[in-house]
C-alpha cells in the first residue's frame, strides 16, 4: 500500500499536502481500497468553510456511502471538478488525480495535529 512520506494523515483516512500557504486534501489509498469501486463523489463549493473533524462531502462506492471529514479547517479555494465525471480517479490515483479540495492557509496547529506517514501506517496495520 502506498503512503507518501511528504503528506500528513487524519484518523478518518484523509491526506493533506502542504503547497506553500495552502493545503490539498484527498482520501488515502487505504480508504479507497476499503471502500471498493468509487462511483460518485460529492464535494463542497469554492468559498465554503470547512471545519476540522466535520463532514465536507461524501464518496459513494458499490458497497456503501462514506462521509468525508475535514482534516483541517479553512476556506475552500479550489475543487477537483474532474471527480464529478471521473470518480474512478479515486481508485486509480488517490494521491495525484483524485485530490478533492484545496484549503487556503490552514493553521499550523491543525497541520501539526495530523499523523506522519509512519504514524498512519502504524494505525492502519493494527
Amino acid at each position: 500500500m502506498s503512503t507518501p512520506q511528504d503528506l500528513r494523515y487524519s484518523k478518518e483516512h484523509e491526506w493533506v499536502k502542504m503547497e506553500g500557504e495552502n493545503a490539498r486534501i484527498g482520501i488515502t489509498h487505504f480508504a479507497q481500497e476499503e471502500l471498493g469501486d468509487i462511483v460518485f463523489v460529492e464535494l463542497p463549493q469554492v468559498g465554503d468553510e470547512l471545519t476540522k473533524d466535520q463532514p465536507f462531502g461524501s464518496v459513494e462506492s458499490v458497497k456503501t456511502v462514506s462521509e468525508l471529514y475535514a482534516p483541517i479547517s479553512g476556506k475552500v479555494i479550489e475543487v477537483n471538478e474532474e471527480l464529478e465525471d471521473s470518480p474512478e480517479f479515486v481508485n486509480e490515483s488517490p494521491y495525484e488525480k483524485a485530490w478533492m479540495v484545496v484549503i487556503e492557509a490552514p493553521s499550523q496547529e491543525d497541520i501539526d495535529g495530523l499523523m506522519t506517514a509512519d504514524q498512519y501506517k502504524e494505525m492502519t496495520n493494527e
